[in-house]
């Protein structure tokens, strides 16, 4: 029996290729590999759910719990009142009181399925807590001294808005983000920071702060970008990102966004996002490459069971399987149901319900797919403009195939 090789999370962290940036690699590795590391990572709550785009960070805090050290998860509460500008190119809408308070609730909610709660494990904190209640002149000569305004116009996360002009309220978002990382270390003893990439300048404002006022040491580390092999982010769709709430996005749809992920991106997935060994899928590497569909079901099965549980990955799995089979029960199956209001003559045209359930984001994309062969009901190919589906048909339920690999289930409600 092969021997499995064991090593320290930060020696893991890098064989997986999670780790982007460090500022003092030798002490957050002592920190992290000792369990001494009381680290934070921060999410605005810019939505009702957390998407793709956050599940490298929250399986970074599940790794690093495991291996001793404590999470604190930050909702940015606060600064969500202002919006971060890295990697925008416009300003993000504004919101109100109401609904940062709502997406908070929903944050901290699907959180408590990555990272475990309570005392001596991880703590949440809410940054309006101390920022909403903060006096602006008091703050300006307290730490304002501490920036300057030349080095922040040089910061990555500015450059993009400068072309199109940075508002003052953006440009106060490092100096937040800095405070908050200021506020942790005191109130709390973080000594460190993570968060992905685009971060590192307003990461570095933090740790130079906390040196300059309290003359100690804390530590950031930026995590590599889920980047597909064309260089774009991943975890976005035709109809937007992929989300971690089964309303938004449902585990069949989650399961088969990464069955479906690029044969070039299988293997970076499997490393950085699933908790399977390293030498298991090393081992997977070297298979012929005949398995790669066998590769990304297990990736498929493995990200689903962590988001929504082994009992939805089995179900959407199966679900996969008999579909792309053609056999098998559709029940598991997103369904879309249709309102009578849409309903003409006890019909609908087939180009209206590829449109109203979302399939086709416009009635000339529905016209494309029909006339390219690309939609097919009930397993027949429907490639007649005009065709429309009947009352008794949609009480019934109907399935219809875009592509390939696009199901739903359609019925009357």
């Amino acid at each position: 029996m092969k021997r499995r090789i064991t090593m320290k999370i930060y020696e893991e962290l890098v064989a997986r290729g999670l780790i982007a940036q460090v500022t003092d690699e030798p002490q957050i590795k002592e920190l992290i590999d000792n369990g001494g590391a009381k680290f934070y990572i921060g999410f605005d709550p810019t939505a009702d759910s957390l998407h793709v785009g956050h599940f490298m960070a929250l399986c970074l805090m599940r790794r690093l719990q495991q291996a001793g050290n404590r999470p604190v998860v930050l909702i940015g509460g606060g600064t969500a009142h202002i919006g971060d500008p890295s990697g925008r190119t416009d300003l993000r809408q504004m919101m109100t009181t109401e609904t940062i308070a709502h997406n908070v609730a929903c944050f901290k909610k699907q959180m408590s399925r990555f990272i475990e709660f309570g005392e001596d494990k991880a703590i949440l904190v809410d940054n309006a807590d101390w920022l909403l209640d903060l006096n602006y002149v008091d703050t300006i000569r307290d730490i304002g001294a501490h920036f300057s305004v030349n080095n922040m116009l040089r910061a990555e996360c500015y450059k993009q808005r400068l072309e199109k002009g940075l508002s003052f309220l953006e440009f106060n978002y490092m100096i937040m983000q800095a405070y908050d990382f200021y506020h942790l270390h005191k109130a709390y003893g973080v000594n460190m920071q993570f968060g992905g990439n685009d971060q590192w300048s307003n990461m570095l404002a933090g740790t130079e702060l906390i040196r300059r006022k309290l003359g100690e040491d804390a530590y950031a580390m930026t995590i590599t970008l889920l980047l597909n092999s064309e260089g774009k982010k991943m975890g976005k769709t035709a109809k937007g990102a992929v989300w971690l709430d089964p309303d938004k996005t449902s585990p069949f749809d989650f399961y088969q966004y990464w069955r479906n992920v690029d044969d070039a991106d299988v293997m970076k997935c499997l490393k950085m996002l699933t908790f399977l060994p390293l030498d298991e899928i090393e081992a997977m590497a070297n298979w012929p490459d005949n398995r790669i569909n066998e590769e990304k079901e297990i990736l498929a099965y493995e990200l689903t069971a962590l988001v929504h549980g082994e009992e939805e990955a089995k179900k959407a799995q199966h679900t996969a399987k008999s579909l792309f089979a053609g056999s098998g029960s559709d029940a598991d199956m997103p369904t879309s149901e249709i309102g009578e209001d849409v309903l003409t003559e006890d019909a609908i045209g087939l180009i209206d319900l590829l449109v109203a359930t979302g399939l086709a984001p416009s009635k000339s994309e529905a016209r494309r797919l029909i006339k390219q062969n690309g939609i097919s009901v009930d397993g027949v190919k429907v490639n007649d403009q005009n065709a429309s589906i009947g009352r008794e048909r949609l009480m019934a339920g109907i399935t219809v195939k875009k592509g390939k690999k696009v199901f739903r289930k359609m019925i009357l409600k």
